[in-house]
């Protein structure tokens, strides 16, 4: 059938529309795409700007913030009892200089704001160098050419346990740690020796000396201090025990004759000690370094390291501020000569006051660990509250039923054992763990000590470590007492 000229040009017409389309087909595509992702960008930028770009700006390595300290003078820090223990004065040229009330006792928490920051001035620098103070100040201060005053950051710290704690230390190296298990919140943190940072140019100077070059004053031992836990981490071996013989742990019997050699290793208990017959409850109660080397012989290293890393070893700790990691060494390579000193909190393995302390939190909250943090709320300089920082859990480091049965045989610790001279007579219960860590081959050592209160409904925990305590003889447990005695006053 012959077309006519119109219906021919409108078949080709039709053509060359399909052939277009299929042409347009692939840029259709990448015009759609642009769109979209387009739209997921601006999506993202508004989502950021509501609710990202305070906590980057925030962020403690965030250079920008220090040009708000132009316009606004820094905010106080301030204790959880109201002790202003940082604070600010603006002179008439505009130069703001910071001053600390309470010297050396809070050096190491708070830190310091000059040659960089360190501490809580570090922390909460962000939220120290803004103001919320009423719009018709704010806006006088500006026409006055005055500065702002900035908000206060409010800590979780409680002054009287930081000043017990500190003079409990007295002239002794060491480091504190207080917290509450079921929340978090740190109440106390110290550390020695310290240095006041009023004097922070002073200490600079010294520490460019020969002298000062080998100093390690500005060391926070309490977050940065590594040690050997010595018998702290029986309460680590117990644990793993525990989970290999879930049936039978409570049939373990040691004839303790004060040494005995494991895998070639001599071990001995303190003092020449012989304990004689001892159940599981005992070995921890006594400390007995021959029973916890047996026990550990009886260990399986793979499982061992595992445990040993569900309670962070070798692992990044749920904590804000600066803090070294803790070493354990053993896995399934390893040697049998090795295992009788780690067993007992010796070799290789090492620990901070921290950590120490969140691991005897997880116990006393029933397995369960609260993110430590220190900052409580920010305030303007009106008492207002801008912010608040809630309990955040981390996850379990053990089961319930562990954390249960670790609690009982910690109490024995207080109540017959190596604590008990401490603790007998006073008005509150006590779960706990001492340690005498040798640190050379001289017999010089640290003295350790991990508790907490009330272990039916714990309040606090405890974490203590004296160096040097055969120069000092101030042990752990002793300085834990002070700070128990002064809380339930």
């Amino acid at each position: 059938m012959q077309l006519s000229e119109e219906e021919e040009f409108l078949l080709k017409e039709k053509e060359r529309a399909k052939n277009n389309r299929i042409k347009n087909r692939p840029i259709l595509v990448i015009t759609y795409m642009m769109v979209f992702v387009f739209m997921l960008l601006f999506g993202y930028i508004i989502y950021f700007m509501q609710f990202k770009s305070e906590s980057i700006i925030a962020n403690s390595r965030n250079i920008r913030q220090d040009s708000f300290a132009d316009v606004v003078e820094r905010g106080d820090i301030i204790t959880s009892d109201g002790e202003v223990i940082a604070t600010s004065t603006t002179d008439e040229e505009g130069v703001t200089s910071r001053s600390y009330p309470h010297g050396n006792m809070f050096a190491h928490l708070v830190g310091y704001d000059s040659y960089g920051k360190a501490g809580l001035e570090l922390a909460g620098n962000f939220y120290m160098l803004r103001s919320h103070i009423n719009i018709f100040e704010r806006v006088y201060r500006q026409l006055a050419e005055e500065k702002n005053r900035g908000d206060n950051l409010i800590t979780t710290v409680n002054y009287k346990l930081q000043s017990v704690a500190y003079n409990a230390l007295g002239g002794c190296n060491g480091a504190v740690v207080v917290m509450e298990p079921d929340s978090g919140r740190i109440l106390v943190m110290v550390s020695k020796p310290d240095y006041d940072p009023n004097n922070i140019d002073g200490v600079w100077e010294y520490l460019k000396t020969e002298e000062g070059a080998e100093s390690t004053i500005l060391l926070n031992r309490a977050t940065q201090g590594r040690y050997a836990p010595g018998s702290t981490f029986k309460v680590v071996t117990l644990l793993e025990y525990i989970k290999e013989n879930p049936r039978d742990y409570l049939d373990y019997a040691y004839e303790c004759t004060g040494n005995e050699i494991f895998s070639g290793v001599d071990i001995h208990c303190i003092g020449g000690s012989v304990h004689g017959n001892e159940t599981l409850k005992d070995s921890l109660a006594n400390s007995c370094n021959a029973s916890f080397a047996k026990i550990g012989s009886t260990l399986d290293y793979k499982s061992y390291r595992e445990t040993a890393e569900q309670l962070l070893f070798n692992c990044e700790l749920p904590y804000d501020g600066e803090y070294v990691k803790s070493s354990f060494v053993i896995d399934e390579n390893s040697r049998p000569d090795q295992i009788p000193q780690t067993a007992i909190g010796q070799g290789d393995t090492k620990i901070s006051p921290l950590h120490n302390a969140m691991i005897t939190s997880a116990i006393a909250n029933g397995g369960v660990l609260m993110k430590p943090y220190l900052i409580q709320s920010i305030e303007n300089d009106d008492g207002a509250t801008i912010k608040k920082f809630s309990s955040k859990s981390y996850g379990n480091l053990m089961t319930s039923d562990e954390a249960d049965i670790l609690i009982d045989n910690m109490k024995a610790v207080a109540d017959y054992g190596t604590a008990s001279r401490f603790f007998s007579g006073s008005s509150y219960d006590i779960a706990a763990k001492t340690g005498t860590a040798e640190y050379d081959d001289e017999g010089n050592c640290n003295s350790w000590f991990i508790g907490f209160s009330n272990p039916d409904d714990p309040d606090i925990v405890v974490s203590v470590i004296v160096e040097d305590y055969q120069i000092y003889g101030v042990s752990g447990a002793w300085v834990a007492k002070q700070i128990f005695d002064a809380y339930y006053q």
